[in-house]
């Protein structure tokens, strides 16, 4: 059974809400501290959890097997996703919403969470990302529904597969409210600009939920 086994989290919140929390999903060979850096700069007022994925990758960790890039199999997703819902029922709550925050791997982590149990999913940030081939449980529901999802990446993006780019474009307008950017001369990472607008994004969104819960 695959299980998350690490994790950094903010101090408990004053205000004593206990969602939405945002959620940060680390890329293929990193850890949990990675995006950690990432939350001065978002001012989500939001309490966050970051998770280390389970699968020895190098010197780090992954969430699945690179298999043929942009096409993973199914069944480690599968194990992950379950995985990451088991963590936030045990440690944050079986109600808890999150938002989660995901870069490469860990933004189809984000979208799976999204595509699994889109009840606790008020929103989604997917970063240098993309969703997976097969169906998903909650995707019905997200047509209907269309929760706000970001999705951003680098024009000079050369790891994501362009394939998986194509079905992410198809997929999220027909299951969210994206708001989709693309950054010139960014490649696979994270620039100020993305920050600056994940930031707006999650003001809009993941603040104004966390509003309406309190």
């Amino acid at each position: 059974m695959t299980d998350i086994t690490h994790a950094v989290r903010s101090a408990p919140d004053p205000a004593g809400a206990s969602s939405p929390v945002l959620l940060l999903l680390h890329g293929f060979g990193s850890h949990e501290r990675d995006l950690v850096g990432l939350v001065p700069h978002l001012d989500a007022r939001l309490p966050w959890a970051s998770l280390r994925a389970p699968l020895p990758a190098g010197a780090g960790a992954a969430w699945f097997p690179i298999v043929k890039p942009g096409s993973p199999d199914e069944a480690p997703v599968a194990e992950a996703t379950d995985a990451i819902w088991a963590w936030i029922d045990a440690e944050l709550g079986a109600d808890a919403e999150v938002v989660p925050l995901g870069f490469s791997q860990g933004g189809l982590m984000a979208s799976q969470l999204l595509r699994t149990r889109p009840a606790r999913v008020p929103a989604a940030v997917v970063l240098g990302g993309f969703v997976l081939g097969a169906p998903q449980p909650g995707d019905a529901t997200l047509g209907e529904t269309r929760p706000p999802v970001f999705w951003g990446r680098g024009a000079e993006d050369l790891v994501i597969a362009p394939h998986a780019i194509e079905r992410t474009a198809v997929f999220l307008p027909e299951h969210a409210a994206l708001d989709e950017r693309v950054y010139p001369g960014l490649a696979h990472g994270i620039d100020a600009a993305e920050l600056a607008d994940v930031r707006s994004f999650l003001a809009r969104t993941a603040v104004a939920a966390r509003s309406a819960s309190a």
